[in-house]
């Protein structure tokens, strides 16, 4: 068994694409998950998978919503030790004083990083970007809300990454050990 974790992109999120996470674990066994757990209320979903094809499990997870919710929500699922890769990765760290204002964006596939590379080129201060083979990450300097850095970002991901705060992806690294 491997552990994994769910990253479902914008739901419970103001008043739209609202999921109970007991729907959402239950969701997740009826698709042959164990020990499945949630944390937080906003889409991370820790499990135990018996044969960790990512790609695989986020479509049947987006078909499992869509089907029991009505609305479609984009999951990205990366494995613990991948996960793991990520945080011991991060080239920001050197400059977030506040977790809560550096993001990390996950991807369901590394191509989906090329397209944000050119954003590297930009200057971003107070602002910082970095990009490595496995996830971009965002220093908002000044908070999220404002950040022109956050929303060019968007603009040029999409809907092809999902962004957690650094408080949140430390969160997920110590529960998937735990379950370890």
């Amino acid at each position: 068994m491997s552990e994994c974790i769910a990253l479902i992109r914008g739901i419970n999120v103001g008043r739209n694409k609202r999921v109970a996470m007991a729907d959402l674990r239950d969701m997740m066994v009826d698709l042959g998950h164990r020990h499945v757990r949630t944390l937080l209320n906003s889409g991370n979903v820790l499990f135990e998978s018996k044969r960790p094809n990512v790609a695989k499990i986020a479509a049947n997870i987006e078909a499992a919503i869509n089907a029991a919710c009505g609305f479609s929500a984009a999951v990205t699922v990366t494995t613990a030790q991948d996960l793991e890769l990520i945080v011991n990765e991060n080239p920001l760290l050197q400059v977030v004083d506040d977790h809560a204002r550096h993001l990390v964006a996950f991807v369901a596939h590394p191509k989906h990083l090329q397209a944000l590379r050119p954003m590297l080129k930009e200057i971003w201060t107070p602002d910082a970007l970095a990009v490595t083979e496995r996830a971009a990450y965002l220093w908002c300097a000044a908070g999220i809300l404002d950040s022109k850095l956050l929303q060019a970002f968007s603009r040029k991901a999409g809907a092809t990454v999902t962004t957690r705060n650094w408080t949140t992806v430390l969160k997920l690294q110590a529960a998937s050990k735990e379950a370890a």
